[in-house]
């Protein structure tokens, strides 16, 4: 097996793993706490999720760039990590200290100051985790090792301590107690790989793409985390609970595809620097063909069964969150093909100004919307806002991956698989409205789904993609 596919797979596993997790004990949490406490949780975490933005910059995606490239130098891998160690530190620092402020200063906040300070654990943990460090470096076996590890014990934990509704904090607290024993093993186990420094550490060329990708992750949370604390604070604690379940099988399905552009990143980096262009290109159809041929039906099937999902994963009282899920599910294949723009060719291709114009057009749209939908349609707006951002990050960057190495959108590929999946579509929702029983209905769909996809779907792309030998195969 190659290094890419076992990449993948642990990838795979490792970012299905941060969503699949807690979904196994969100149906037990959502019940015993209740949709408005759900929304206090996932509110605050919102806000805290902001400082670690600002406390991360663009770290995560400059480390794993940085450290894949020059891992093969040992003195080069320690100042280039001394310089994104302490580049960082500068910043979580001054995070922390805005974060105290606003607590002590904001009304909202202050009335979950527990929370809040949990939250600030978390930011200074998150800091500390350098993840980037052994996703540069290609670790993959062990971060999915230590990452199930600890998962694990959090699901435990959430079954043995969280016993009624007032337990929220407790829920919260674990959550992020899982971050602290990751970075803790983290912090101990980056001896065997780097050492950190205090001198001639590379920090000033690091600086501008840190800024600059920090601020287009920014950006990026104006349409993505930004609408969980604006319709916190506009709609009140149980629309967040509702957009926050309705956004929970979503995370889930997006993870898979996260996984394979984590892993492509530092490929992609290494086959340009080697000026591998045409090598470039076809990884990145391959990628193509992943995304398009499995989204597709998925899409249809989670749009058809919402209802049903919802009811499954967080029983009576999340009715408000079916219409949100709805809304979100074209998300799949709308933000897996910006991945592929962004992360595996933008990003290797060093284009962060265009990166940046991305995030800046994304944000202006969610900023507007937000404004526009959320305070009448509260969590539908929202769903709606995160749409038509992601929409118009898509368009810019095509536009701009077009203009460096004449790319273009897919679109015949994608309309005749959109036709072969009508009759898939059709089957699905006769089934939904023939079979009465909820649980009977959806095991159906999904036998249908499955066997729809491996007797046509498989074949049909083998044909269409006739210069590969299967879609599977080219991971």
């Amino acid at each position: 097996m190659s290094s890419i596919k076992k990449n993948f797979l642990y990838s795979s596993i490792l970012t299905t793993a941060n969503y699949l997790f807690p979904l196994l004990t969100y149906p037990y949490v959502s019940r015993v706490l209740g949709v408005t406490n759900i929304g206090i949780c996932n509110f605050v975490d919102s806000i805290i999720h902001y400082f670690i933005l600002v406390s991360m910059m663009g770290i995560n995606i400059v480390g794993i760039r940085e450290v894949a490239k020059s891992k093969s130098n040992q003195t080069q891998l320690n100042q280039t990590f001394s310089g994104l160690f302490w580049l960082n530190t500068i910043t979580t620092s001054i995070a922390l200290v805005i974060l105290v402020i606003v607590t002590m200063t904001v009304e909202q906040l202050r009335g979950h100051w527990q929370l809040m300070a949990i939250g600030a654990m978390k930011l200074v943990m998150n800091y500390m985790l350098i993840e980037w460090l052994y996703k540069g470096l290609e670790e993959f076996k062990y971060i999915t090792i230590r990452t199930l590890a600890v998962k694990v014990m959090y699901v435990v934990a959430v079954f043995v301590f969280v016993r009624n509704a007032e337990d929220y904090p407790i829920y919260y607290l674990l959550s992020v107690l899982m971050i602290v024993l990751n970075a803790v093993i983290n912090i101990v186990y980056s001896r065997h790989y780097v050492s950190l420094k205090m001198r001639n550490v590379a920090i000033m060329q690091l600086m501008k793409p840190f800024a600059i990708l920090g601020v287009y992750q920014l950006l990026t949370s104006m349409y993505t985390s930004f609408n969980v604390a604006y319709l916190g604070f506009v709609a009140g604690e149980t629309e967040v609970g509702y957009y926050t379940t309705a956004s929970k099988l979503y995370n889930i399905l997006i993870a898979l595809f996260t996984a394979l552009t984590g892993v492509m990143l530092p490929r992609m980096s290494s086959l340009l620097s080697e000026g591998k262009v045409d090598e470039f290109k076809a990884w990145v159809d391959k990628s193509n063909n992943v995304l398009f041929t499995f989204s597709i039906p998925v899409i249809v099937f989670m749009i058809i069964y919402a209802p049903t999902i919802i009811y499954i994963i967080s029983g009576v009282g999340y009715e408000g969150a079916v219409t949100p899920m709805q809304i979100m599910m074209p998300l799949i294949l709308i933000i897996g093909y910006e991945q592929i723009l962004i992360v595996q060719t933008l990003m290797p291709l060093k284009k962060d100004n265009a990166i940046l114009i991305n995030s800046l057009a994304g944000a202006f749209a969610g900023l507007v919307l937000n404004v526009l939908l959320v305070s009448n349609l509260k969590s539908v707006g929202s769903s709606i806002v995160w749409l038509v951002s992601e929409i118009t990050v898509l368009g810019c960057a095509q536009h701009f991956v077009s203009k460096f190495i004449d790319m273009a959108f897919p679109l015949w590929k994608m309309i005749r698989l959109v036709l072969i999946n009508i009759p898939m579509g059709i089957g699905l929702y006769l089934i939904s409205v023939i079979v009465e029983n909820r649980w009977i209905a959806l095991i159906s769909a999904s036998c249908f789904l499955i066997l729809y996809t491996a007797l046509y779907n498989i074949q049909f792309c083998k044909k269409l993609f006739c210069k590969q030998s299967s879609v599977i195969d080219k991971l």
